[in-house]
Protein backbone atom coordinates (compact mmCIF):
# COMPACT_ATOMS: atom_id res chain seq x y z
CA UNK A 1 0.00 0.00 0.00
CA UNK A 2 2.85 2.39 0.86
CA UNK A 3 4.52 1.84 -2.51
CA UNK A 4 1.20 2.34 -4.29
CA UNK A 5 0.67 5.68 -2.56
CA UNK A 6 4.27 6.66 -3.24
CA UNK A 7 3.78 6.02 -6.96
CA UNK A 8 0.52 7.98 -6.94
CA UNK A 9 2.21 10.98 -5.32
CA UNK A 10 5.02 10.86 -7.85
CA UNK A 11 2.47 11.10 -10.66
CA UNK A 12 1.07 14.39 -9.32
CA UNK A 13 2.14 17.88 -10.26
CA UNK A 14 3.73 18.48 -6.85
CA UNK A 15 5.58 21.62 -5.78
CA UNK A 16 9.24 21.21 -6.68
CA UNK A 17 10.46 20.87 -3.08
CA UNK A 18 8.07 17.94 -2.44
CA UNK A 19 8.82 16.27 -5.78
CA UNK A 20 12.57 16.47 -5.06
CA UNK A 21 12.07 14.80 -1.67
CA UNK A 22 10.30 11.85 -3.24
CA UNK A 23 12.86 11.52 -6.00
CA UNK A 24 15.58 11.29 -3.34
CA UNK A 25 14.02 8.21 -1.70
CA UNK A 26 12.90 6.28 -4.79
CA UNK A 27 15.20 3.35 -3.92
CA UNK A 28 14.76 3.51 -0.14
CA UNK A 29 11.89 1.19 0.81
CA UNK A 30 12.15 1.97 4.53
CA UNK A 31 11.91 5.73 3.89
CA UNK A 32 8.92 5.19 1.58
CA UNK A 33 7.23 3.02 4.22
CA UNK A 34 7.77 5.65 6.93
CA UNK A 35 6.31 8.43 4.79
CA UNK A 36 3.30 6.49 3.48
CA UNK A 37 2.30 3.76 5.95
CA UNK A 38 -0.34 6.06 7.51
CA UNK A 39 -1.73 9.58 7.49
CA UNK A 40 -0.41 11.90 10.18
CA UNK A 41 -2.43 10.84 13.20
CA UNK A 42 -5.18 13.16 14.45
CA UNK A 43 -4.53 12.98 18.20
CA UNK A 44 -4.74 15.41 21.11
CA UNK A 45 -6.82 18.24 19.65
CA UNK A 46 -5.36 17.89 16.16
CA UNK A 47 -2.27 16.58 14.45
CA UNK A 48 1.45 17.20 14.49
CA UNK A 49 4.24 15.74 12.42
CA UNK A 50 7.42 16.19 10.43
CA UNK A 51 7.30 18.53 7.46
CA UNK A 52 7.80 16.87 4.10
CA UNK A 53 6.30 14.82 1.29
CA UNK A 54 3.99 11.90 1.99
CA UNK A 55 0.81 11.02 3.86
CA UNK A 56 2.72 10.74 7.14
CA UNK A 57 4.11 14.26 6.82
CA UNK A 58 2.79 17.79 7.18
CA UNK A 59 2.36 19.37 3.74
CA UNK A 60 -0.33 21.24 1.80
CA UNK A 61 -2.06 17.98 0.85
CA UNK A 62 -2.35 16.55 4.36
CA UNK A 63 -3.44 20.03 5.48
CA UNK A 64 -6.14 19.97 2.80
CA UNK A 65 -7.29 16.58 4.06
CA UNK A 66 -7.73 17.71 7.68
CA UNK A 67 -9.22 21.04 6.56
CA UNK A 68 -11.70 19.12 4.40
CA UNK A 69 -12.64 16.96 7.40
CA UNK A 70 -13.15 20.10 9.47
CA UNK A 71 -15.15 21.75 6.68
CA UNK A 72 -17.50 18.78 6.40
CA UNK A 73 -17.91 18.77 10.18
CA UNK A 74 -18.78 22.48 10.24
CA UNK A 75 -21.17 22.10 7.28
CA UNK A 76 -22.89 19.15 8.99
CA UNK A 77 -23.88 21.53 11.78
CA UNK A 78 -25.94 23.70 9.44
CA UNK A 79 -25.99 27.09 7.76
CA UNK A 80 -25.46 29.06 10.96
CA UNK A 81 -22.24 27.17 11.71
CA UNK A 82 -20.91 28.07 8.26
CA UNK A 83 -21.89 31.71 8.78
CA UNK A 84 -20.17 31.88 12.16
CA UNK A 85 -17.07 30.53 10.48
CA UNK A 86 -13.63 29.50 11.64
CA UNK A 87 -10.93 31.67 13.27
CA UNK A 88 -7.38 30.86 12.13
CA UNK A 89 -4.02 31.74 13.66
CA UNK A 90 -0.51 30.46 13.06
CA UNK A 91 2.90 30.50 14.66
CA UNK A 92 6.29 31.42 13.18
CA UNK A 93 7.24 27.98 11.84
CA UNK A 94 8.09 27.04 8.28
CA UNK A 95 4.89 26.89 6.18
CA UNK A 96 2.61 28.03 9.04
CA UNK A 97 1.24 30.96 7.07
CA UNK A 98 0.86 28.84 3.92
CA UNK A 99 -1.00 26.12 5.83
CA UNK A 100 -3.33 28.71 7.40
CA UNK A 101 -4.24 30.12 3.98
CA UNK A 102 -4.64 26.61 2.55
CA UNK A 103 -7.12 25.85 5.34
CA UNK A 104 -9.17 28.94 4.46
CA UNK A 105 -9.18 27.93 0.77
CA UNK A 106 -10.65 24.52 1.61
CA UNK A 107 -13.22 25.97 4.03
CA UNK A 108 -14.30 28.46 1.36
CA UNK A 109 -15.06 25.62 -1.06
CA UNK A 110 -17.83 24.68 1.40
CA UNK A 111 -19.04 28.27 1.79
CA UNK A 112 -17.48 28.63 5.26
CA UNK A 113 -16.09 31.97 6.43
CA UNK A 114 -12.54 32.26 7.74
CA UNK A 115 -11.02 34.93 9.98
CA UNK A 116 -7.22 34.84 9.63
CA UNK A 117 -4.65 36.85 11.55
CA UNK A 118 -2.47 39.00 9.31
CA UNK A 119 0.55 38.14 11.46
CA UNK A 120 1.55 35.22 13.64
CA UNK A 121 -0.20 35.19 17.02
CA UNK A 122 -0.18 32.90 20.09
CA UNK A 123 -2.37 29.84 20.46
CA UNK A 124 -4.14 31.31 23.53
CA UNK A 125 -5.02 34.40 21.51
CA UNK A 126 -6.67 32.12 18.95
CA UNK A 127 -8.72 30.54 21.75
CA UNK A 128 -9.76 34.03 22.88
CA UNK A 129 -10.59 35.04 19.30
CA UNK A 130 -12.92 32.08 18.76
CA UNK A 131 -14.90 33.15 21.82
CA UNK A 132 -14.81 36.85 20.93
CA UNK A 133 -16.01 36.23 17.37
CA UNK A 134 -18.52 33.59 18.42
CA UNK A 135 -16.93 31.50 15.67
CA UNK A 136 -18.05 27.91 15.30
CA UNK A 137 -14.46 26.60 15.41
CA UNK A 138 -10.83 27.64 15.43
CA UNK A 139 -7.57 26.44 13.93
CA UNK A 140 -4.00 27.24 14.87
CA UNK A 141 -1.09 26.08 12.76
CA UNK A 142 1.65 25.16 15.20
CA UNK A 143 3.85 22.36 16.50
CA UNK A 144 4.16 24.09 19.86
CA UNK A 145 7.65 23.42 21.29
CA UNK A 146 8.76 20.75 18.80
CA UNK A 147 11.97 21.20 16.77
CA UNK A 148 12.00 23.17 13.51
CA UNK A 149 11.33 20.07 11.36
CA UNK A 150 7.75 19.87 12.67
CA UNK A 151 4.45 21.63 12.18
CA UNK A 152 0.87 20.89 13.18
CA UNK A 153 -2.84 21.65 12.97
CA UNK A 154 -4.81 22.17 16.19
CA UNK A 155 -8.60 22.46 16.15
CA UNK A 156 -10.76 24.35 18.65
CA UNK A 157 -14.46 24.17 19.36
CA UNK A 158 -16.89 27.06 19.66
CA UNK A 159 -16.04 27.50 23.36
CA UNK A 160 -12.39 28.22 22.45
CA UNK A 161 -11.19 24.91 23.89
CA UNK A 162 -9.38 22.11 22.10
CA UNK A 163 -11.82 19.63 20.65
CA UNK A 164 -13.27 17.00 22.96
CA UNK A 165 -13.08 13.39 21.69
CA UNK A 166 -16.62 13.27 20.25
CA UNK A 167 -16.00 16.26 17.96
CA UNK A 168 -12.49 15.07 17.07
CA UNK A 169 -13.87 11.65 16.15
CA UNK A 170 -16.48 13.25 13.89
CA UNK A 171 -13.73 15.09 12.00
CA UNK A 172 -11.66 11.90 11.76
CA UNK A 173 -14.69 10.08 10.33
CA UNK A 174 -15.06 12.75 7.65
CA UNK A 175 -11.33 12.56 6.89
CA UNK A 176 -11.52 8.79 6.50
CA UNK A 177 -14.21 9.19 3.84
CA UNK A 178 -11.88 11.19 1.57
CA UNK A 179 -10.79 8.87 -1.23
CA UNK A 180 -8.38 11.16 -3.05
CA UNK A 181 -6.68 14.07 -1.31
CA UNK A 182 -5.54 15.42 -4.67
CA UNK A 183 -9.19 15.92 -5.66
CA UNK A 184 -10.04 18.17 -2.69
CA UNK A 185 -11.45 21.48 -3.91
CA UNK A 186 -9.55 24.64 -2.94
CA UNK A 187 -10.68 28.16 -3.76
CA UNK A 188 -8.56 31.01 -5.09
CA UNK A 189 -7.42 33.36 -2.30
CA UNK A 190 -8.29 36.57 -4.17
CA UNK A 191 -11.74 35.25 -4.97
CA UNK A 192 -12.63 34.31 -1.40
CA UNK A 193 -11.21 37.61 -0.17
CA UNK A 194 -13.55 39.45 -2.55
CA UNK A 195 -16.65 37.34 -1.93
CA UNK A 196 -16.62 37.82 1.84
CA UNK A 197 -15.47 34.34 2.86
CA UNK A 198 -12.03 35.54 3.97
CA UNK A 199 -11.54 38.20 6.67
CA UNK A 200 -8.10 39.40 7.75
CA UNK A 201 -7.89 40.40 11.44
CA UNK A 202 -5.21 41.86 13.73
CA UNK A 203 -5.27 45.19 15.60
CA UNK A 204 -8.83 45.05 16.99
CA UNK A 205 -8.29 41.62 18.47
CA UNK A 206 -4.83 42.49 19.78
CA UNK A 207 -6.45 45.35 21.71
CA UNK A 208 -9.33 43.22 22.99
CA UNK A 209 -6.95 40.49 24.11
CA UNK A 210 -4.79 43.04 25.92
CA UNK A 211 -7.77 44.56 27.73
CA UNK A 212 -8.59 41.13 29.10
CA UNK A 213 -4.97 40.46 30.04
CA UNK A 214 -4.87 43.63 32.12
CA UNK A 215 -7.70 42.32 34.32
CA UNK A 216 -5.15 39.84 35.73
CA UNK A 217 -3.43 42.61 37.66
CA UNK A 218 -4.67 42.55 41.25
CA UNK A 219 -1.69 43.61 43.34
CA UNK A 220 -0.07 47.05 43.30
CA UNK A 221 2.26 46.26 46.20
CA UNK A 222 5.01 45.16 43.85
CA UNK A 223 8.44 46.30 42.69
CA UNK A 224 7.95 47.77 39.22
CA UNK A 225 11.73 48.26 38.92
CA UNK A 226 12.49 44.56 39.20
CA UNK A 227 14.75 43.59 36.30
CA UNK A 228 13.21 41.02 33.97
CA UNK A 229 14.56 39.24 30.90
CA UNK A 230 12.14 37.84 28.35
CA UNK A 231 12.72 35.67 25.29
CA UNK A 232 9.99 34.57 22.85
CA UNK A 233 12.36 31.91 21.42
CA UNK A 234 11.69 33.26 17.89
CA UNK A 235 7.95 32.76 18.41
CA UNK A 236 4.60 34.48 18.77
CA UNK A 237 4.82 35.68 22.37
CA UNK A 238 6.83 38.75 21.37
CA UNK A 239 3.97 41.23 20.84
CA UNK A 240 1.52 40.41 23.66
CA UNK A 241 4.06 39.56 26.39
CA UNK A 242 6.23 42.65 25.86
CA UNK A 243 3.20 44.94 25.60
CA UNK A 244 1.51 43.25 28.56
CA UNK A 245 4.54 43.68 30.84
CA UNK A 246 4.78 47.31 29.77
CA UNK A 247 1.12 47.97 30.49
CA UNK A 248 1.39 46.18 33.84
CA UNK A 249 3.92 48.87 34.70
CA UNK A 250 7.26 47.02 34.59
CA UNK A 251 10.06 49.41 33.64
CA UNK A 252 13.05 47.07 33.40
CA UNK A 253 12.10 44.49 30.77
CA UNK A 254 15.12 43.33 28.78
CA UNK A 255 14.47 41.46 25.56
CA UNK A 256 16.78 38.80 24.12
CA UNK A 257 17.02 40.58 20.78
CA UNK A 258 18.53 37.67 18.81
CA UNK A 259 15.57 35.46 19.79
CA UNK A 260 12.98 38.16 19.11
CA UNK A 261 13.36 37.59 15.37
CA UNK A 262 10.36 35.50 14.35
CA UNK A 263 12.07 32.70 12.49
CA UNK A 264 10.86 29.12 12.00
CA UNK A 265 14.44 27.87 11.71
CA UNK A 266 14.97 28.78 15.40
CA UNK A 267 18.57 29.72 14.49
CA UNK A 268 19.83 30.30 18.04
CA UNK A 269 18.72 26.98 19.53
CA UNK A 270 18.03 23.41 18.47
CA UNK A 271 14.89 22.84 20.54
CA UNK A 272 12.56 25.80 21.27
CA UNK A 273 11.22 24.30 24.48
CA UNK A 274 11.20 26.46 27.65
CA UNK A 275 11.24 23.26 29.73
CA UNK A 276 14.87 22.80 28.68
CA UNK A 277 17.77 24.62 30.36
CA UNK A 278 19.47 24.99 26.95
CA UNK A 279 16.60 27.19 25.74
CA UNK A 280 17.55 29.71 28.45
CA UNK A 281 21.22 29.99 27.48
CA UNK A 282 20.94 33.43 25.85
CA UNK A 283 18.46 34.69 28.45
CA UNK A 284 20.88 33.65 31.22
CA UNK A 285 23.73 35.45 29.48
CA UNK A 286 21.66 38.64 29.19
CA UNK A 287 20.36 38.20 32.73
CA UNK A 288 23.88 38.22 34.09
CA UNK A 289 24.76 41.32 32.05
CA UNK A 290 21.81 43.37 33.33
CA UNK A 291 21.50 41.82 36.80
CA UNK A 292 18.01 40.42 36.18
CA UNK A 293 16.13 38.71 39.00
CA UNK A 294 13.74 36.79 36.77
CA UNK A 295 13.95 35.20 33.30
CA UNK A 296 10.85 34.34 31.26
CA UNK A 297 10.66 32.23 28.08
CA UNK A 298 7.65 31.28 25.97
CA UNK A 299 7.58 28.51 23.38
CA UNK A 300 6.88 29.33 19.70
CA UNK A 301 3.08 29.42 20.02
CA UNK A 302 3.22 30.98 23.52
CA UNK A 303 1.08 28.47 25.34
CA UNK A 304 3.92 27.25 27.62
CA UNK A 305 6.04 29.38 29.94
CA UNK A 306 9.43 28.60 31.44
CA UNK A 307 10.83 30.59 34.36
CA UNK A 308 14.35 30.88 35.76
CA UNK A 309 15.16 32.62 39.05
CA UNK A 310 18.44 34.20 40.11
CA UNK A 311 20.21 32.19 42.78
CA UNK A 312 23.42 34.00 43.67
CA UNK A 313 25.44 34.31 40.48
CA UNK A 314 23.48 31.59 38.70
CA UNK A 315 19.92 31.02 37.50
CA UNK A 316 17.73 28.09 38.53
CA UNK A 317 15.00 26.87 36.21
CA UNK A 318 11.70 26.07 37.93
CA UNK A 319 9.87 22.89 36.95
CA UNK A 320 6.29 23.05 35.73
CA UNK A 321 5.13 21.54 39.01
CA UNK A 322 7.08 24.07 41.07
CA UNK A 323 5.83 27.09 39.15
CA UNK A 324 2.28 25.74 39.27
CA UNK A 325 2.46 25.38 43.06
CA UNK A 326 3.85 28.90 43.46
CA UNK A 327 1.17 30.42 41.23
CA UNK A 328 -1.59 28.49 42.97
CA UNK A 329 -0.47 29.55 46.43
CA UNK A 330 -0.05 33.18 45.35
CA UNK A 331 -3.45 33.36 43.63
CA UNK A 332 -5.30 31.77 46.56
CA UNK A 333 -3.39 33.93 49.07
CA UNK A 334 -4.29 37.12 47.22
CA UNK A 335 -7.96 36.12 46.99
CA UNK A 336 -8.06 35.25 50.66
CA UNK A 337 -6.37 38.54 51.52
CA UNK A 338 -8.78 40.51 49.32
CA UNK A 339 -11.84 38.65 50.59
CA UNK A 340 -12.64 37.21 47.13
CA UNK A 341 -11.96 33.52 47.79
CA UNK A 342 -15.27 31.76 47.00
CA UNK A 343 -16.78 29.02 49.16
CA UNK A 344 -17.17 26.70 46.16
CA UNK A 345 -13.72 27.26 44.68
CA UNK A 346 -11.98 24.51 42.75
CA UNK A 347 -8.64 24.01 41.02
CA UNK A 348 -8.03 21.64 38.13
CA UNK A 349 -4.89 19.64 37.51
CA UNK A 350 -3.96 16.53 35.56
CA UNK A 351 -3.41 13.05 36.98
CA UNK A 352 0.35 13.32 36.33
CA UNK A 353 0.75 16.71 38.01
CA UNK A 354 2.28 17.04 41.49
CA UNK A 355 0.08 16.42 44.53
CA UNK A 356 1.59 19.52 46.13
CA UNK A 357 -1.16 21.50 44.42
CA UNK A 358 -3.78 19.39 46.17
CA UNK A 359 -2.15 20.02 49.55
CA UNK A 360 -2.08 23.78 48.95
CA UNK A 361 -5.68 23.90 47.74
CA UNK A 362 -6.88 21.87 50.74
CA UNK A 363 -5.14 24.33 53.07
CA UNK A 364 -7.28 27.12 51.59
CA UNK A 365 -10.49 25.06 51.69
CA UNK A 366 -10.45 24.68 47.90
CA UNK A 367 -11.38 21.44 46.13
CA UNK A 368 -8.95 19.76 43.71
CA UNK A 369 -10.36 17.97 40.67
CA UNK A 370 -8.05 15.79 38.59
CA UNK A 371 -8.36 15.38 34.83
CA UNK A 372 -6.64 13.34 32.17
CA UNK A 373 -3.53 14.79 30.56
CA UNK A 374 -4.37 17.45 27.98
CA UNK A 375 -5.70 20.93 28.58
CA UNK A 376 -8.88 20.14 26.67
CA UNK A 377 -10.02 18.19 29.72
CA UNK A 378 -9.40 21.17 32.00
CA UNK A 379 -11.35 23.39 29.60
CA UNK A 380 -14.15 20.82 29.53
CA UNK A 381 -14.41 21.00 33.34
CA UNK A 382 -14.50 24.80 33.26
CA UNK A 383 -17.46 24.63 30.88
CA UNK A 384 -19.13 22.11 33.18
CA UNK A 385 -18.66 24.44 36.16
CA UNK A 386 -20.38 27.22 34.21
CA UNK A 387 -23.24 25.05 32.98
CA UNK A 388 -23.97 23.44 36.33
CA UNK A 389 -22.98 26.45 38.48
CA UNK A 390 -21.24 23.90 40.68
CA UNK A 391 -17.78 25.38 41.31
CA UNK A 392 -15.90 28.64 40.91
CA UNK A 393 -12.82 28.04 38.79
CA UNK A 394 -9.65 29.40 40.40
CA UNK A 395 -6.69 27.90 38.54
CA UNK A 396 -5.80 25.04 36.21
CA UNK A 397 -2.43 23.58 35.34
CA UNK A 398 -0.38 20.62 34.18
CA UNK A 399 3.22 19.67 34.86
CA UNK A 400 4.29 20.32 31.26
CA UNK A 401 4.46 24.12 31.76
CA UNK A 402 0.81 24.77 30.95
CA UNK A 403 -1.31 27.09 33.11
CA UNK A 404 -4.57 29.01 32.86
CA UNK A 405 -5.67 31.75 35.26
CA UNK A 406 -8.65 33.57 33.73
CA UNK A 407 -11.18 31.86 31.49
CA UNK A 408 -11.41 34.36 28.63
CA UNK A 409 -8.97 31.81 27.17
CA UNK A 410 -9.78 28.08 27.25
CA UNK A 411 -6.33 26.63 26.74
CA UNK A 412 -3.01 26.94 28.51
CA UNK A 413 -1.83 30.52 28.22
CA UNK A 414 1.80 31.57 28.64
CA UNK A 415 0.91 35.22 28.02
CA UNK A 416 -1.41 35.38 31.05
CA UNK A 417 1.08 33.52 33.17
CA UNK A 418 4.12 35.59 32.14
CA UNK A 419 2.36 38.68 33.45
CA UNK A 420 1.18 36.99 36.65
CA UNK A 421 4.61 35.46 37.37
CA UNK A 422 6.21 38.89 36.98
CA UNK A 423 3.65 40.30 39.43
CA UNK A 424 4.21 37.41 41.85
CA UNK A 425 8.01 37.63 41.77
CA UNK A 426 7.88 41.40 42.21
CA UNK A 427 5.54 41.02 45.19
CA UNK A 428 7.89 38.56 46.90
CA UNK A 429 10.79 40.93 46.14
CA UNK A 430 9.09 43.58 48.29
CA UNK A 431 9.02 40.93 51.06
CA UNK A 432 12.76 40.32 50.62
CA UNK A 433 12.23 36.94 48.99
CA UNK A 434 12.85 35.29 45.64
CA UNK A 435 10.54 32.68 44.14
CA UNK A 436 13.04 30.07 45.33
CA UNK A 437 12.60 31.31 48.89
CA UNK A 438 8.83 31.19 48.50
CA UNK A 439 9.07 27.64 47.14
CA UNK A 440 11.18 26.52 50.09
CA UNK A 441 8.51 27.91 52.43
CA UNK A 442 5.91 25.77 50.65
CA UNK A 443 8.06 22.66 51.05
CA UNK A 444 8.56 23.36 54.77
CA UNK A 445 4.81 23.78 55.22
CA UNK A 446 3.48 20.95 53.04
CA UNK A 447 6.36 18.50 52.58
CA UNK A 448 9.18 18.07 50.09
CA UNK A 449 7.40 17.03 46.91
CA UNK A 450 9.60 15.89 44.06
CA UNK A 451 8.63 14.83 40.56
CA UNK A 452 10.45 13.52 37.52
CA UNK A 453 9.62 12.79 33.90
CA UNK A 454 11.55 10.36 31.72
CA UNK A 455 10.63 10.32 28.02
CA UNK A 456 11.68 7.62 25.59
CA UNK A 457 11.39 8.37 21.87
CA UNK A 458 9.99 5.79 19.46
CA UNK A 459 9.97 7.04 15.88
CA UNK A 460 7.96 5.64 12.96
CA UNK A 461 5.68 2.64 12.63
CA UNK A 462 7.95 0.36 14.67
CA UNK A 463 8.00 2.94 17.44
CA UNK A 464 4.21 2.92 17.77
CA UNK A 465 4.27 -0.85 18.14
CA UNK A 466 7.02 -0.63 20.77
CA UNK A 467 5.03 1.85 22.88
CA UNK A 468 1.96 -0.38 22.78
CA UNK A 469 4.12 -3.32 23.86
CA UNK A 470 5.49 -1.38 26.85
CA UNK A 471 2.02 -0.54 28.18
CA UNK A 472 0.75 -4.06 27.53
CA UNK A 473 3.74 -5.53 29.36
CA UNK A 474 2.98 -3.49 32.48
CA UNK A 475 -0.70 -4.52 32.28
CA UNK A 476 0.11 -8.21 31.95
CA UNK A 477 2.88 -8.16 34.57
CA UNK A 478 1.63 -5.63 37.12
CA UNK A 479 4.33 -5.06 39.76
CA UNK A 480 3.40 -5.84 43.38
CA UNK A 481 6.15 -3.53 44.62
CA UNK A 482 8.51 -0.92 43.20
CA UNK A 483 11.90 -0.17 44.77
CA UNK A 484 10.83 -2.27 47.74
CA UNK A 485 7.62 -0.29 48.33
CA UNK A 486 4.30 -2.09 47.99
CA UNK A 487 1.86 -1.07 45.23
CA UNK A 488 -1.48 -0.40 46.93
CA UNK A 489 -3.50 0.79 43.93
CA UNK A 490 -3.29 0.33 40.16
CA UNK A 491 -5.29 2.72 37.99
CA UNK A 492 -5.86 1.64 34.39
CA UNK A 493 -7.44 4.53 32.54
CA UNK A 494 -7.93 2.44 29.42
CA UNK A 495 -10.32 0.05 31.18
CA UNK A 496 -11.55 2.70 33.64
CA UNK A 497 -10.84 0.38 36.58
CA UNK A 498 -8.72 0.91 39.70
CA UNK A 499 -7.55 -2.27 41.42
CA UNK A 500 -6.68 -2.13 45.11
CA UNK A 501 -4.09 -4.25 46.90
CA UNK A 502 -6.78 -6.55 48.35
CA UNK A 503 -8.12 -7.27 44.86
CA UNK A 504 -11.23 -5.09 45.09
CA UNK A 505 -11.95 -2.68 42.24
CA UNK A 506 -13.34 0.81 41.76
CA UNK A 507 -14.56 2.70 38.70
CA UNK A 508 -12.48 5.63 37.45
CA UNK A 509 -14.89 8.40 36.45
CA UNK A 510 -12.80 9.85 33.64
CA UNK A 511 -12.72 9.29 29.85
CA UNK A 512 -10.79 6.21 28.76
CA UNK A 513 -7.18 6.75 27.75
CA UNK A 514 -4.09 4.56 27.47
CA UNK A 515 -2.55 5.46 30.85
CA UNK A 516 -1.41 3.33 33.79
CA UNK A 517 -0.80 4.74 37.27
CA UNK A 518 0.65 2.94 40.28
CA UNK A 519 0.12 4.31 43.80
CA UNK A 520 2.63 3.10 46.38
CA UNK A 521 2.24 2.57 50.11
CA UNK A 522 4.29 5.64 51.06
CA UNK A 523 2.25 7.99 48.83
CA UNK A 524 4.70 7.85 45.93
CA UNK A 525 3.29 7.26 42.44
CA UNK A 526 4.29 6.30 38.92
CA UNK A 527 2.36 6.90 35.69
CA UNK A 528 3.06 5.65 32.16
CA UNK A 529 1.47 7.02 29.00
CA UNK A 530 2.26 7.46 25.31
CA UNK A 531 2.32 11.12 24.28
CA UNK A 532 -0.64 12.36 22.29
CA UNK A 533 1.49 14.79 20.27
CA UNK A 534 4.98 13.30 20.00
CA UNK A 535 6.45 9.83 19.28
CA UNK A 536 7.32 9.35 22.95
CA UNK A 537 6.42 7.10 25.86
CA UNK A 538 6.41 9.11 29.07
CA UNK A 539 7.19 7.84 32.56
CA UNK A 540 6.11 10.12 35.43
CA UNK A 541 7.25 9.83 39.05
CA UNK A 542 6.19 11.63 42.22
CA UNK A 543 7.22 11.39 45.88
CA UNK A 544 6.84 13.40 49.08
CA UNK A 545 9.26 13.20 52.01
CA UNK A 546 10.30 15.20 55.06
CA UNK A 547 13.50 16.55 53.52
CA UNK A 548 14.95 17.47 50.17
CA UNK A 549 17.61 14.73 50.36
CA UNK A 550 15.03 12.06 51.17
CA UNK A 551 12.80 13.05 48.27
CA UNK A 552 15.78 13.09 45.85
CA UNK A 553 16.83 9.60 46.94
CA UNK A 554 13.27 8.25 46.76
CA UNK A 555 12.67 9.48 43.22
CA UNK A 556 16.00 8.11 41.98
CA UNK A 557 15.08 4.69 43.40
CA UNK A 558 11.73 4.71 41.58
CA UNK A 559 13.29 5.70 38.26
CA UNK A 560 15.97 3.02 38.53
CA UNK A 561 13.32 0.38 39.23
CA UNK A 562 11.07 1.28 36.26
CA UNK A 563 13.14 2.75 33.43
CA UNK A 564 15.57 0.21 32.05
Amino acid sequence: MSLELFNKWQQQNLPEYLADELSAIVSDQKAIEDRFYQYVAFGTGGMRGLLGAGTNRMNIYTIRRVAEGLARYVASNGKMAKERGVAIAYDTRHFSYEFAVETARVLASHGIKSYIYKESRPTPQLSFTVRELNAFAGVVITASHNPKQYNGFKVYGEDGAQLVPAAANAIIEHMNQIDDIFAIDVQDVKAIDQNGLLHWILEDFDEKFMRNLLTLKENDAIDYNMKLVYTPLHGTGLVPVVEGLKQFGFKEVHLVEEQSVQDGAFPTLSYPNPEEVAAFAMAIELGKQVGADLLLATDPDADRLGVAVRNGNQYELLTGNQLGALLLHYILSMKQQNGTLPNNGAILKTIVTSKLGTAIATHFGVETINTLTGFKYIAEKIAQFETENSHSYLFGYEESYGYLIETFVRDKDAVQVALKVAEMASYYATEGQTLLDALEDLYKQFGYYKEALISKTFEGKDGQDQMKAILNSFRENTPHSVAGIEVVRVEDYLTGIATLQNGSTEQIILPKENVLKFILQDGSWIAIRPSGTEPKCKFYFGVVKDSKDESNQAIESLIAAIVK
